[in-house]
């Protein structure tokens, strides 16, 4: 026989633990941490007199290119080998020409597969998508094809 009190215990126990649980996520505000102390003072020597040093020859320093000016998708920065340009840009997009007629990529066949597809680059990464999950695209599944393109 079951005892009442076990699922009740067990309803409590759980909601009790739900509610420490949100309790706990809470953000909290909490005082920063205290500054570690300033250095102690240092002792400092007096400084001796310079002696004048001779003047080197001044040599003329190689002119840098002047570099273009960093544009919305760059940016420059220094660093210990000198500046750097961080370009973030996507590449020009090679025309791949006109789409072949269906039966230039079927090869006498009714039907493209991947294969075929791989003669033209935009039905080559398009072909799932074109074939609607199967593996052939038909005449008229290309001809939907190039009507979205």
């Amino acid at each position: 026989m079951m005892n009442p009190r076990k699922p009740l215990l067990t309803l409590l126990a759980s909601g009790s633990l739900l509610f420490a649980g949100t309790l706990l996520a809470q953000d909290q505000q909490t005082q920063p941490p205290m500054p570690p102390p300033p250095p102690a003072p240092q002792t400092t020597m007096p400084t001796p007199q310079p002696q004048p040093q001779p003047q080197p020859q001044a040599m003329p320093q190689p002119q840098a290119a002047p570099t273009p000016p960093a544009g919305p998708d760059s940016t420059k920065f220094d660093s210990a080998q000198g500046q750097v340009t961080v370009n973030s840009s996507m590449p020009a997009v090679k025309d791949a020409g006109p789409p072949p007629d269906f039966a230039t990529l079927a090869n006498g066949k009714a039907y493209i597969t991947e294969d075929d597809a791989a003669a033209y680059p935009p039905l080559a990464n398009d072909f799932l998508h074109a074939s609607g999950g199967s593996q052939h695209l038909n005449k008229s599944a290309y001809a939907r094809w190039l009507k979205q393109r």
